[in-house]
């Protein structure tokens, strides 16, 4: 199987991805590719890259995952049909007879360079040869004498082959007396055997004549055509026959199509591309590749042959964290640290879930399970993730395995851990040219309990002052969040790593009393502070989970 055809695997971790989610998405599209981060398996990111997790990236120096907000299929999902394009100047014949011999009824019209010029359809072809008077097209069309040859099969006797009907129009000779008044200069003219008519046709100043039923064309009619510059073609069909067949010469670009022309791109959601098939008659549409470039086509038969996105969930399990579209994927394994939440899956998949303070510490058991050591930049990505999700060990949902993880990775590394966290930590805390909007998304998550939807977010600070100039630049902005991410209730942590106290601002009904129930503090404009709260996962959800659900039950 060529690359081209290999369907990838998107490994990808939750919306607005922190550095766990990121750097596991890259280590274990590595694990799989067996040492490498190009291959099957792709890493992917469902959002922008934070401050802190681009410091890492850079650090380590390895290019940010692309961007995927949605598994919906699209076109490059389906069974393409790679009809090659065909050339502007191909004959309407031709153009038929490939239809027929291939058993498609649109052929896509591009240049040398594979871009789109238009298409022509069976109907196009029926509609230009039911129009019996139009005798002109030949002309009107710049037909090259090369197509007319190919198309009446015939041998050029006087002539050049690379010129072209620019006048005229299409005649039958029949006898001279009729010929005097029809043929007029410049036309081409279908004549018999008859040698008067033939010297009748050049004489009479026609461009062209084409002597039918193969008869053999006398000397004296080949030097009267050549005096008066008058094209000799033989050609062994009749003269009906070669009257039905002549306008058929005419290249497919004087009738293809050109305007609002219906084609999509591979990257086209299946869904919307069949609204729009449903909308038109014809069969066939055009595809364009990544560079905008044909490569085939694709008819509503083909969208029922769909192969659904393949993915991997690394960093969570929540349906309201993943993907857009994820339903519509086919998901092979989930390998996660987290509660388990709402999402379902159609079939049995491989699921690995353990209570450790980051999804890189799984990871790393992966590896050694397989007998991997990572290399120094891939090592580096998972003691960044362990750090960044354990805050340097100093978080709850830490576990002496993560430090031992981590302390194994940096070795590996070739990194100091109290250095090296520090600088990253001070990357993710800088506010330098950032607005409220960024902050807030750094690491924010939605989350559902019964009928409850609410979001928490959470930023890490190493000092009172960075943590304060970051609560008046998000705090204005949380009810225009919730708004945006469709939420009724949003509460957001601003946590100082070294004081180990978060400052818990919020917003949308009944939030105060939530917050009030759920810590038993007393808020103060606005803010909640709680001494030695700094995990999300275990400290500040399980209350506040506890509290929803009280409310619920009142």
């Amino acid at each position: 199987m060529s690359t081209e055809n290999v369907r990838h695997i998107n490994i990808i971790g939750h919306q607005n991805p922190d550095t766990d989610s990121i750097c596991s998405a890259l280590s274990y599209a590595w694990l799989k590719n067996g040492g490498s981060l190009m291959g099957k398996y792709e890493a992917r990111r469902a959002g922008h890259v934070n401050r802190e997790t681009q410091f890492v990236l850079k650090h380590f120096g390895i290019e940010p995952p692309r961007l995927c907000t949605d598994v919906s299929p699209q076109i490059k999902d389906i069974d393409i049909r790679h009809q090659p394009g065909i050339d502007a100047e191909m004959s309407v014949r031709a153009a038929w007879n490939m239809m027929r011999d291939v058993e498609i009824d649109t052929l896509c019209i591009t240049d040398a360079e594979d871009e789109l010029q238009g298409l022509i359809t069976i109907k196009d072809i029926a509609d230009a040869n039911m129009d019996l008077f139009d005798t002109g097209v030949l002309a009107a069309a710049n037909t090259s004498y090369h197509n007319l040859l190919e198309t009446l099969e015939a041998e050029l006797i006087v002539g050049d082959a690379d010129a072209r009907i620019t006048e005229g129009h299409i005649c039958i000779g029949t006898s001279p007396e009729i010929m005097e008044e029809l043929v007029k200069p410049g036309d081409l003219v279908l004549v018999s055997n008859r040698y008067e008519t033939q010297m009748c046709a050049i004489d009479c100043g026609a461009a062209a004549i084409v002597v039918c039923c193969g008869s053999a064309v006398p000397r004296t009619i080949v030097a009267r055509a050549q005096e008066k510059g008058c094209a000799v073609l033989a050609t062994p069909y009749d003269t009906y026959a070669a009257g039905r067949l002549v306008t058929t010469a005419a290249p497919v670009r004087h009738f293809m199509r050109t305007h609002d022309l219906m084609k999509f791109s591979v990257n086209t959601p299946i869904e919307d591309a069949r609204k729009i098939m449903a909308s038109v008659r014809h069969r066939y549409f055009p595809i364009l590749d990544e560079n905008g470039k044909y490569c085939g086509v694709v008819s509503r038969r083909n969208l029922l042959n769909l192969h659904r996105k393949r993915v991997i969930l690394v960093d969570h399990n929540e349906r309201t964290q993943a993907v857009d579209g994820l339903e519509q994927a086919e998901i092979l394994e989930i390998i996660d640290h987290h509660r388990i939440g709402t999402l379902e899956t159609s079939g049995p998949v491989y699921f690995r879930n353990v209570p450790v303070g980051c999804t890189a510490t799984i990871l790393y058991q992966m590896y050694q399970e397989q007998g991997v050591t990572p290399s120094q930049q891939i090592a580096g990505l998972l003691l960044s993730a362990i750090l960044s999700d354990t805050l340097m060990f100093r978080s709850p949902t830490s576990t002496p395995q993560d430090e031992a993880t981590a302390r194994a990775l940096a070795e590996i590394a070739g990194e100091d851990i109290p250095s090296y966290a520090e600088q990253m930590f001070e990357a993710g805390a800088d506010l330098t040219g950032r607005d409220a909007e960024d902050v807030f998304r750094s690491d924010f998550k939605a989350f559902s309990r019964g009928d409850a939807k609410f979001g928490v977010g959470q930023s890490i600070y190493m000092t009172d002052k960075s943590r304060a100039a970051a609560e008046a630049l998000v705090g204005p902005f949380l009810p225009e969040a919730g708004r945006r991410e469709g939420l009724p209730m949003i509460f957001y942590m601003f946590t100082d790593m070294k004081t180990q106290s978060t400052d818990l601002m919020y917003w949308g009904s009944h939030t105060e009393e939530i917050v009030r129930d759920a810590f038993g503090v007393e808020p103060k404009d606005g803010v909640a502070v709680l001494p030695g709260v700094v995990s999300r996962k275990k400290q500040l959800l399980p209350p506040l989970l506890a509290a929803l659900q009280a409310r619920q039950g009142e």
